[in-house]
């Protein structure tokens, strides 16, 4: 049973990135089910998209599920693949969470800390759109790499 999204186009452009392509890799790999098997592309992605509106439904204070922990682990493990592809050093990520949804996630380069993200109410965890997780992602990217060119020494121990 294929079901499309609502919050996301089965056209957006962001579907075609290297990161939506390596999001859909590390969904895909937590689904020992198959469940994903007919699912699109942005079926798969929308649990990610918290609109304003749906997160003032979720109430402020609250304890994540095992479901939503997973997707804060697709998300870094995504980006520490994409580190990864990108300076062919091997990226780490480490997700530390309290069971109330606080912590902290750290992608390391060999002895070199290249992301470094307070985790706060992570039962809200989500983006306003596909555009605006793949924005926050390029962020984290972008600085991971710039600090990997300065220490590359410290990155390749």
């Amino acid at each position: 049973m294929s079901e499309t999204s609502t919050l996301i186009a089965a056209d957006d452009p962001v579907l075609g990135t290297d990161f939506a392509t390596e999001m859909l890799r590390q969904m895909r790999a937590m689904d020992s089910y198959g469940t994903y098997d007919t699912y699109t592309p942005a079926k798969i992605l929308e649990p990610f998209i918290l609109t304003k509106a749906m997160k003032r439904e979720i109430p402020i204070i609250g304890d994540p599920d095992e479901i939503t922990i997973a997707r804060v682990k697709a998300f870094y493990n995504a980006i520490a693949a994409l580190i990864e592809k990108e300076c062919k050093l091997m990226a780490v990520p480490m997700l530390n969470l309290t069971h109330e949804g606080f912590g902290r996630a750290i992608i390391t380069v060999g002895k070199l800390v290249v992301a470094d993200r307070t985790l706060r109410d992570v039962h809200r965890f989500g983006f306003e759109s596909l555009s605006k997780m793949k924005d926050e992602a390029d962020k984290l990217l972008s600085v991971a790499l710039t600090l990997i060119g300065e220490h590359a020494a410290v990155a390749g121990l």
